[in-house]
Parts: C-alpha cells; sequence; structure tokens
C-alpha cells in the first residue's frame, strides 16, 4: 500500500522522507522519475511536476505521464499540493485551503489536446467520468481538512479550485471571471491531475497554500514579487506539516476500504 504525492512550485523534494529511492518509471508516455519512500511511517510514492530547479513550467509538465506512472508504482490514493493565488480577496496569504470543487472547462492539456486517456477509438477501457458529489474523493479531502485544522496554520476546508493555463498569470478580466464563478484560488496544474486521476479511479484530493492575491482581486492593490515569493519557500514546510498529520489517516482510511474515488467511471 502507498500513496501518491504531487508537489509544486518550491517543493521539489519532501523533507524528512526515510528510506528514499529514485527510480523510474516507464509509461506510454514515457519514463517518469519517482521517488518512493516513507513519510510518518507511510510508504509514499512522490512526483516533483516541476522537477528539480523547476525545470519544467506548467505547460511542459507530463500529467498522463506522472498519474499512469503513480498507479503503475501502486499507489491507492494521490494527494495533490499547489502553490495558489488567492481570487477570494478575504483568504489570508500564507494559508492552506482544502478544495472540494474544480473549475477547468477548458479541459485540455498544455499541448491543446483534450486531457483524457482515452484517445483511441474502441480502447476497452474507454468511458465517461462521472461526477455526483464533486471531483475529488470526499472521504481523501475530508482527511486533509482534519489534518489542516489541526496546524498552527491557518486553513479553510472547502473552496473551488480554478485551474488556468499559463505559463503567463492572468489578466484582470479573467480573473473576474473566475470569482464570478465562485473561484476561491487558482494555478496551473490541478486540472489535469483532478481529471485524469478521476479517469484511472483513483481517489484524489487538492491542497493549495496561497502565495499571493491574483491580478487586481484587491483593486488597487498587487501582492509584491518579494511577498510571493517568500509564500512559495514557506509552501514546503506547510505542505509537509500537513502530510505528517494527514498520512497515517490515509493509511487507515485505504486499510478499512474506506476510500473511494470521486464519481464513477462509465465504460462502453
Amino acid at each position: 500500500m502507498s500513496v501518491g504525492i504531487i508537489t509544486g512550485s518550491g517543493a521539489y523534494t519532501l523533507p524528512d522522507l526515510a528510506d528514499a529511492e529514485s527510480v523510474a518509471i516507464s509509461t506510454p508516455y514515457g519514463d517518469v522519475p519517482v521517488t518512493r519512500g516513507f513519510l510518518a511511517g507511510v510508504q509514499i510514492v512522490h512526483i516533483s511536476r516541476h522537477g528539480a530547479h523547476h525545470a519544467r513550467l506548467s505547460n511542459v509538465v507530463n500529467y498522463r505521464g506522472n498519474i499512469w506512472a503513480l498507479r503503475e508504482a501502486g499507489a491507492e490514493a494521490v494527494i495533490g499540493t499547489t502553490a495558489c493565488g488567492a481570487v477570494d480577496p478575504t483568504l489570508p496569504l500564507g494559508s492552506l485551503v482544502v478544495f472540494d470543487d474544480l473549475y477547468f472547462l477548458a479541459n485540455r492539456l498544455p499541448d491543446g489536446s483534450l486531457c483524457t486517456f482515452f484517445d483511441q477509438p474502441a480502447d476497452p477501457a474507454r468511458g465517461h467520468w462521472l461526477l455526483h458529489g464533486g471531483p475529488f474523493s470526499e472521504r481523501l479531502a475530508s482527511i486533509l481538512g482534519t489534518a489542516a485544522l489541526s496546524l498552527p496554520v491557518e486553513s479553510q476546508v472547502g473552496g473551488i479550485y480554478g485551474h488556468v493555463d499559463g505559463p503567463r498569470f492572468n489578466t484582470p478580466a479573467e480573473i473576474a471571471s473566475l470569482a464570478a464563478c465562485g473561484v476561491a484560488a487558482v494555478s496551473q496544474t490541478g486540472g489535469p491531475e483532478t481529471v485524469l486521476c478521476g479517469e484511472l479511479q483513483m481517489p484524489f484530493a487538492l491542497v493549495g497554500f496561497l502565495t499571493d492575491y491574483a491580478d487586481e482581486v484587491r483593486p488597487g492593490e498587487t501582492t509584491p514579487v518579494a511577498e510571493l515569493l517568500d509564500h512559495v519557500r514557506e509552501a514546503p514546510d506547510a505542505f509537509a506539516a500537513l502530510l505528517r498529520a494527514a498520512l497515517p489517516l490515509v493509511r487507515d482510511a485505504i486499510e478499512a476500504g474506506d476510500l473511494e474515488p470521486a464519481g464513477t467511471m462509465h465504460q462502453l
């Protein structure tokens, strides 16, 4: 039994990872580097989506390869972490948000193709991901929420995650359209990871760390770049603390058969 962990900006390694072993997993989308080890006594499989030194911007992340590799590595649940821009102006920077819904209308990968594993006619695994109750594993998100609220970090449980393509940041008009849909925070990576885990029926949950206020969320205010970067540097410690608190609970839920993926794959 293992838990998949995906980290992003600033979090290229996991502190306190015991018995760490780096391996490459072969997938139909290329070889994917992963790190195996134990965190808080729980076996994990870690992927740094951007790679060391942020080698890959969001537009060249190998989303399909990463999610396929986690399944091949035996991950029975996946936790995604992401540094985010706050769209809700009431949320404090330097806080965690455990998301419960997704805004990702384009449903496309960075190369413009549709975000799906099912791109071949008559693929026996093809089907529609039917959503009921949201795109994230309810039990897994609940565990993350409980863990987040136990930390000495401000946290919000619930909120809509908005996926934007990047690598550029967004204009005030674009952010205003997301705000009108109730989006709490945005980043450039969580949409494909959510959908692809859903298609493979892997329980997935997403948590964000707020590093800045998105463009004109607070009229006339711009988060200074130095402050944004300070929060990016804070994010790995916050995520590590969250994972240490959550992983034993995730393991117990898996062993009890109490962790279900979001929605249902209706195969044709």
